[in-house]
């Protein structure tokens, strides 16, 4: 297994690559590292950012998420999606061309939504800032406007006017099968794994838009409904543990002897819904040395980065933070290597 950590465009930089490295990182995922442009990704591009990464001293292991602007019409099923849909295909393509062999995505059409606490709310241990969620508190009622498709983004080629429909899980999982059946081909020539993220959090529905990947079951419907070994897991061990039935150890032995986690997001909350905090790695109710000895009996050999960590008291709280998390898988990894 490999230690990697996630970078977001604003946090891209030759210093934070070198303490990746130095806190002990093999690999880096890129968070949408790049701007919408004309609605693809060039290989030219894709391979600076590579040969970026390489100068460190370790590999691009995994872009994570397309642009929204990408594929918000795939995600809606709306007029224009296989005009996206031939875009999206030759992103994957130069994503093959330029060496870099995993797309993690959220098919989702609001994103991470809900109930969420200020992160300065100090209710972590210590005092530290952590997001909370609790089901009874979600704005169910509230339609997202027309531009704001996805983790509340703008996207400005969309009209400000009007709402988006409501779409049951139903259809939800049409769109996805839809995406799939003209994108899986390509990555499987390019040889780019797509890695689908959980619903997160794994609630039904949310401001009215149903949400597939929100459960194992449908997980399972997923990888074997499309059973290329190009359609996989992007493994968020947080958003798991955060399902209504959650077994994070059962799931890990379910997907991963099964070779379908491309890879895992190591995070631990303090409880399954309908109510849970995003705490510390190693203050949550999942044990993590159990889930790293799962990893190791399935044999799992790809990259684990940490995800989403509490806000510290720090002048740079979120290099510490991960620096934490990091420091704490490293040892969970050496522990099972023995």
């Amino acid at each position: 297994m490999k230690l990697g950590l996630a970078l977001k465009p604003h946090l891209w930089n030759n210093e934070r690559l070198a303490l990746a490295r130095q806190l002990g990182c093999d690999s880096i995922v890129a968070w949408v590292p790049l701007p919408a442009g004309d609605g693809v990704w060039h290989t030219e591009d894709l391979a600076c950012l590579k040969s970026q990464v390489n100068k460190h001293g370790m590999e691009l292991a995994a872009i994570e998420n397309p642009h929204p602007a990408h594929w918000d019409k795939i995600l809606l099923g709306e007029d224009g999606r296989d005009e996206q849909l031939e875009k999206f295909a030759q992103t994957i393509k130069n994503m093959g061309e330029a060496g870099i062999h995993c797309l993690g995505y959220n098919f989702s059409i609001v994103g991470v939504q809900g109930h969420w606490r200020e992160a300065n709310n100090r209710d972590g241990r210590g005092g530290a800032g952590v997001k909370s969620f609790d089901v009874t508190k979600i704005p169910i009622s509230e339609l997202p406007n027309n531009q704001n498709v996805w983790f509340n983004t703008t996207l400005e080629h969309r009209s400000p006017i009007g709402t988006i429909p409501p779409a049951t899980e139903d259809e939800v999982w049409e769109r996805l099968k839809y995406f799939l059946k003209h994108i899986l081909p390509v990555a499987e020539k390019a040889g780019v794994i797509l890695a689908a993220h959980p619903e997160d959090p794994p609630v039904k529905e949310l401001r009215k838009m149903g949400r597939f990947l929100r459960n194992t079951q449908n997980f399972e419907k997923l990888v074997t409904t499309f059973p290329s070994k190009y359609n996989c897991i992007e493994f968020c061990q947080g958003t798991f543990a955060e399902m209504y039935d959650a077994d994070v150890i059962a799931a890990i032995h379910k997907f991963g002897s099964m070779k379908k986690i491309a890879y895992v997001h190591f995070r631990n909350v303090s409880s399954r819904l309908p109510s849970f905090n995003e705490v510390f790695i190693d203050d949550g109710y999942v044990d993590m040395i159990e889930a790293i000895k799962a990893y190791k009996e399935v044999e799992f050999d790809g990259v684990i980065i940490p995800d989403h960590t509490p806000v510290v008291t720090s002048d740079a709280p979120w290099d510490t933070g991960m620096a934490f998390g990091l420091g704490y898988i490293r040892a969970c990894l050496q522990m099972v290597d023995r």
